[in-house]
């Protein structure tokens, strides 16, 4: 079970540890969605896509990804991840630093969430 859980616009995600200088989601984005376009000051992410396809930006770089594909988010990466398929995208992201969920730089953002 999780620790914590929020349904977002393109959805969802789940929290299963959060100890110390780590932290550990599983993350669904529903077909047709993506994440905003985003970044971090204060922690790094590594991804592992566990289910579906998709488009994952790091910078200006833009790579096919699917599942048994691994990702590194340096802190400070500018990234997002779109689901182009037909199925759910999941992802595992562990975090690594001071993982607080409102470390997050929205630069682009489908839904209107930009500051």
């Amino acid at each position: 079970m999780w620790l914590e859980a929020d349904n977002r616009p393109w959805g969802r995600w789940e929290e299963y540890l959060n100890e110390p200088g780590y932290r550990v989601k599983r993350i669904v984005v529903n077909p047709g969605q993506r994440l905003s376009l985003q970044k971090h000051r204060h922690r790094q992410e590594h991804w592992v896509i566990v289910r579906g396809t998709g488009l994952f930006t790091l910078d200006d770089t833009v790579t096919r990804v699917q599942a048994g594909d691994h990702v590194h988010i340096p802190v400070g990466g500018v990234h997002r991840i779109e689901n182009d398929g037909e199925d759910y995208l999941v992802l595992i992201e562990t975090q690594l630093g001071l993982c607080l969920e409102d470390d997050i730089v929205r630069l682009e953002d489908d839904y209107g969430r930009v500051a």
